[in-house]
């Protein structure tokens, strides 16, 4: 059995090293999957194309849409200047004295009102980096705010979050974007404030040394103008319907669960599980009027360049979803091997409280896997009907279950071999050695949030 188990070390500390080197994950997953299928001594090809590519596949099927509608929305409003407007807006009110500050709010606002992880990075770069410059902060700083903003609490701890890692929930535990609201709205309180503490004193850590923004850097943002940009309250109004969107379309009369007869989807659409599409159905309507909104904010403007926009949102939704589709393969084929069943039996067995251990398996297979979507699907898919039963016994609601398992994806995912952490650097041309230290200890604080709050309520219901 350790040797099992050191296979898949081996594979995952091969993969780690890559991606820290900047080599491209989509490659080398599946090489370092074969690697582990290889040492366990399992046939390579079959695990390959009936493990890997079956289960990288069902990722793409089940999150294409929302991948590729939330790129498209993102860099419309990237495109009309509405991304650029709420950015520059925030930016100005706090001044250069909070940069830092400025940065997390911007991306926080973006990500919570729709925008892809993935296009917030490179809507709020160009003013991060002008922002930095003119505080003389080290620009290395920059992805940690990034991360703070778009990567933590706006992606799966405030209720209604639009983004896939609040999503994936709904599908194992009937619930929608908006379970456990006040669990949700403490934890992004709290990783919010001990996040700027931390990045606020590597600041002023590098101020007393007498470190600046630096020299000689790559991928240097270019100024942007404020020409033809549309107002702020203009600019907020597609943000405000995907939200105010997906709510409606989620919880009140309107909802997309009653748009169709029970009978007539089981007559025609016998693989269809209600309570599992309808949230994603929601966000994909709800995205859909995002869209038009942003369109309509200025039009002509994203005329001239639609072809362009598309191209570029497409491109991004491809890279986004086949990178995470790949890390997918990657958990899932390691999940077939023998090793797995002994850190699975583990991991899922850590603690008696039902929130803790669901927590404690997310996160673990998240950092396997390089991927907050990922390896919380993989968890959820072995463990989710024995969470329930155990939730039962334990008095913990279903809602809760959903916020701790979206929590606990995003903490440990943010290993070298993240794909977000992999595109956040190449946008802001630096490289893992210079900034991925404060982007791992934003990780440690989301993760340590998690936990803390999972076991204050399982005591205080067991008490």
């Amino acid at each position: 059995m350790a040797f099992d188990v050191l296979a898949i070390v081996l594979a995952l500390a091969f993969l780690m090293v890559i991606a820290y080197r900047g080599l491209p994950v989509i490659v080398f997953a599946p090489v370092c999957a074969m690697l582990a299928v290889g040492i366990s001594g399992r046939p390579l090809l079959p695990s390959y194309t009936d493990s890997f590519m079956k289960s990288a596949a069902g990722y793409i099927q089940s999150f294409f849409p929302l991948f590729l509608l939330g790129a498209i929305f993102g860099k419309l409003m990237e495109t009309s200047g509405a991304a650029g407007t709420i950015a520059s807006v925030i930016a100005r009110a706090l001044g250069p004295r909070h940069s830092i500050l400025a940065v997390v709010l911007a991306c926080s606002t973006l990500t919570y009102g729709g925008v892809s992880l993935f296009v917030v990075a490179f809507a709020v770069y160009p003013f991060a980096s002008a922002l930095f410059r003119e505080a003389d902060i080290p620009k290395r700083l920059i992805p940690g705010a990034v991360a703070l903003g778009a990567f933590t609490f706006t992606m799966d701890a405030l209720p209604g979050s639009p983004q896939i890692q609040n999503l994936i929930p709904t599908r194992y535990f009937g619930t929608d974007a908006y379970a456990a609201p006040w669990f949700g709205i403490l934890g992004s309180c709290l990783v919010f404030v001990a996040g700027m503490l931390w990045l606020e004193r590597r600041r002023a850590i590098a101020a007393a040394s007498g470190e600046g923004y630096g020299t000689g850097h790559q991928n240097e943002a270019e100024p942007r103008t404020e020409d033809a940009r549309p107002s702020l309250l203009v600019s907020v109004i597609p943000l405000f319907l995907v939200l105010s969107g997906n709510f409606i379309l989620s919880r009140t009369t309107w909802s997309v669960a009653r748009w169709y007869s029970l009978e007539k989807l089981a007559q025609d659409y016998p693989s269809t599980k209600l309570s599992v599409a309808a949230p994603t159905w929601a966000l994909i309507v709800a995205l859909l009027i995002g869209i038009v909104a942003a369109v309509a904010i200025q039009p002509r403007r994203v005329k001239a360049t639609l072809s362009k926009t598309l191209s570029v949102a497409t491109t991004g939704a491809l890279l986004a979803i086949f990178n995470t589709a790949s890390e997918v393969g990657f958990g899932n084929t390691v999940k077939a091997l023998p090793g797995f069943r002994w850190i699975q039996d583990s991991v899922f067995l850590v603690s008696r409280y039902v929130l803790v251990s669901e927590a404690v398996a997310v996160n673990v297979l998240a950092g396997i896997t390089g991927s907050a979507s990922g390896g919380l699907s993989i968890a959820l898919d072995v463990m989710a009907p024995r969470y329930l039963e155990l939730a039962q016994v334990q008095g913990i609601s279903p809602d809760l279950l959903h916020r701790v398992a979206a929590m606990a994806s995003g903490g440990m995912d943010t290993l070298p071999h993240n794909g977000a952490v992999i595109t956040l650097l190449a946008i802001t041309g630096l490289t893992h050695r210079q900034s991925y230290a404060d982007i791992f200890a934003i990780t440690v604080v989301k993760t340590l949030t998690v936990f803390a709050i999972a076991l204050g309520i399982s005591m205080l219901r067991s008490a």
